[in-house]
């Protein structure tokens, strides 16, 4: 497995660590990477990312168990946030439990320098179609966990709905330890960096204020899709604090291996096999589309890896509107084995052909012969 797509590799940590073995790990890797030390370093906030996802995965015990069963496929529908696309403030608000703090050396932005309630976190899922589906497009339906407010509360955390300052911070969310060039500011312990505390905790979410629920979401695929492209669904992703916009899904497109397909874009690449009198004398046979089969035209003395098209049967663009070409790559096929009849044949054939009917032929028998001269003249010559 790449190191890349490794989660253990990626935080430095065997695979039986402990649970706080992974957390220190998280801690470490995050602070180095942090684009906050890395100032216009992509490859540092890359790694900040993968980071990010590695330790999302590997804290949940329900998403490790699938992981180290499966690898990544596991975690289809298992509500892995899509951390390419998350902000990397963020990403410290979520796992503000594992830093302790907000700002180091007035540097890292974590929740307690964000005004007003923040957005839902983004999630990815990927979705398998196949080449009929990428021509017509398609609806899927996928089921996944993602981040919703508290159904009782409101997300408020509180039974009465109220909260009030956190006495600790005085509202701000943040606490200052130590003075001068050097000072730690960080989340504060008690609100958590809310800045708000509830005296009377919601029965449903223990004051936590969201709760993770499973949700079927439809997903269109339009006609024209690319292995590997990213459709995004605005709205779809976590739910965000009370006042906030929900996160986005973006669902990753995974197109299946045909039968008889190889996708060049728009155009498809088929190869058909005929036989050797097929190709010879030509003949009618019928071809793979998307749609059934098409009978074709083989012109005679078709040599084998020429190209016929068949124009507007490949798949269409993006917006689903003009489609491609399937080019049909003929394949002459020579027979293994032959009855003593069609040997007979053969060999009559062979006796009738003159010079000139096999342009290719003689003219490398010609160059055989000149090569052999040329060697046996150099022989001599030594």
């Amino acid at each position: 497995m790449a190191e890349n797509d490794d989660y253990y590799a990626i935080l430095g940590v065997q695979r039986n660590a402990s649970a706080e073995e992974i957390k220190k790990a998280y801690r470490r890797c995050a602070v180095q990477y942090h684009p906050d030390r890395n100032p216009g370093d992509a490859a540092a906030e890359a790694r900040f990312k993968q980071c990010a996802e590695a330790y999302e995965v590997l804290s949940d015990p329900d998403k490790r168990a699938r992981y180290d069963q499966f690898g990544k496929a596991g975690l289809r529908g298992a509500g892995v946030h899509d951390w390419a696309h998350a902000d990397v403030h963020d990403i410290f608000s979520m796992f503000e439990e594992v830093f302790g703090f907000g700002d180091l050396f007035g540097g890292f932005g974590g929740r307690g320098d964000r005004q007003g309630p923040q957005p839902g976190q983004s999630l990815r899922c990927f979705i398998d179609v196949t080449f009929e589906e990428v021509l017509a497009g398609t609806e899927k339906t996928v089921r996944m966990a993602r981040r919703e407010l508290c159904e009782v509360c409101g997300g408020s955390g509180s039974a009465s709905g109220k909260t009030q300052p956190c006495a600790t911070c005085g509202g701000q969310g943040r606490v200052q330890q130590g003075g001068g060039f050097f000072r730690l500011v960080r989340a504060c312990p008690r609100c958590g960096g809310r800045g708000s505390v509830v005296s009377d905790p919601c029965p449903s979410c223990g004051g936590n204020r969201f709760a993770n629920r499973r949700r079927t979401i439809d997903i269109t695929i339009p006609p024209g899709v690319e292995d590997g492209q990213r459709i995004r669904y605005a709205g779809q992703g976590d739910a965000g604090e009370p006042g906030a916009p929900r996160g986005d899904l973006f669902a990753v497109v995974r197109v299946g291996e045909h039968a008889f397909f190889e996708r060049h874009g728009r155009d498809l690449l088929c190869q058909v096999p005929v036989s050797f009198t097929q190709a010879a004398l030509g003949a009618k046979v019928e071809v793979p589309i998307l749609e059934g089969t098409e009978p074709m035209e083989i012109t005679r003395g078709t040599q084998s890896g020429d190209l016929y098209r068949l124009k507007g049967k490949g798949l269409p663009d993006l917006p689903g509107r003009r489609r491609g070409d399937i080019l049909v790559q003929v394949i002459v096929e020579v027979p293994r084995k032959l009855s003593r009849r069609q040997e007979e044949l053969l060999r009559e054939f062979a006796a009738t052909e003159k010079k000139g009917v096999l342009p290719h032929r003689e003219g490398f028998l010609e160059r055989l012969a000149h090569y052999i001269k040329q060697r046996a003249e150099a022989k001599d010559g030594s």
